[in-house]
């Protein structure tokens, strides 16, 4: 998924973000707001998880 896919798919990916990352903030989405990059940052900042795992699972709602 591109820069894009996201900016145009926020309103569906930042609630499905926040069902699977619940440490995940308002204030947090409010600062990513539909940047691919800024989305995977802030969830390695919470979870510590893998950048190639957090894009696999973006990629996956695009499907």
């Amino acid at each position: 998924m591109n820069q894009e896919q996201v900016k145009g798919k926020w309103s569906q990916m930042k609630g499905e973000a926040k069902r699977r990352w619940a440490k995940l903030t308002d204030d947090d989405l409010v600062e990513v707001e539909g940047s691919y990059d800024k989305l995977i940052g802030k969830i390695q900042e919470r979870y510590g998880e893998s950048r190639e795992d957090i894009k696999k699972w973006i990629d996956s709602l695009n499907a």
